[in-house]
């Protein structure tokens, strides 16, 4: 069965001006993201990773070619439509969670729903559904960002990312400032969250979250250099580790 392309580039690229000359970070990149996929972006420090995901997500613009999200090209769009596109249509997870530590729990997610014009009433329900289903329970709604452990305050990013239902959620390294224990539980919810439908593109140089992804995208000096498909998750596969290990190691890494 053929899967929806929630993404596509055509020739994408990124260069930035350093010292008078041009260095490209993404040169001329075709590449199609689906819809329910869980796609993991790797490759060596300097490869582009963070750099396509934000253009991807419209957080930073292309120096040429196109970018089809939901079937709109978002290369276009000035900064507001962007900021517009982005609310409606992409959740974020970063390193660093990036709450607001003067608000609550509870109003860290519903600014990002109220941005967009969404009944308060329904907003906290979903909001409560989801926090429920990432494991953060009731007593720590009212608690403020500096209460929580990095475990907890990533999860509450996850509600956050969510909130607004987005067609694909983006994680640049979500995993990347958490102990062992916490990192677990943080791919177990994006897992779970994936198996219910969502799609996700994450960054990542670490084997243990990439292998979470059913599809691993390689790259090297800006472009697509390798592919790998693992299928679905399924914890204790060790098949599945050994291929995902074959592969880095075929792409250098």
């Amino acid at each position: 069965m053929s899967k929806n392309i929630i993404i596509k580039t055509d020739k994408l690229c990124k260069s930035f001006s350093v010292g008078g000359s041009t260095q490209h970070i993404i040169e001329n990149m075709d590449l199609e993201i689906y819809e329910g996929d869980f796609t993991v972006i790797m490759g060596s420090s300097g490869a582009g990773k963070s750099t396509l995901l934000y253009a991807l997500s419209g957080m930073d613009k292309a120096s040429s070619g196109k970018i089809l999200f939901c079937d709109k090209n978002i290369t276009g769009f000035n900064s507001d439509q962007l900021a517009i596109f982005r609310r409606r249509h992409c959740g974020f997870v970063f390193q660093q969670v990036h709450l607001i530590d003067t608000m609550s729990v509870m109003d860290n997610v519903l600014s990002a729903g109220l941005l967009t014009g969404q009944n308060k009433k329904q907003l906290v329900k979903k909001a409560k559904e989801l926090f429920n289903e990432v494991g953060i329970s009731g007593k720590l709604w009212n608690k403020f960002p500096n209460q929580l452990s990095g475990g907890e305050a990533q999860r509450v990013g996850i509600v956050r990312a969510l909130i607004n239902s987005p067609s694909l959620v983006f994680g640049d390294e979500p995993t990347g400032a958490l102990n062992s224990a916490s990192s677990t539980a943080v791919l177990d919810v994006l897992t779970e969250v994936n198996r219910n439908g969502q799609s996700i593109v994450m960054v990542t140089h670490d084997m243990k979250s990439a292998r979470r992804g059913n599809r691993i995208i390689y790259l090297k000096d800006g472009a697509i250099c390798g592919e790998c498909e693992l299928g679905a998750y399924e914890s204790g596969d060790k098949a599945r580790h050994e291929k995902l290990r074959a592969f880095l190691t075929e792409m250098g890494w």
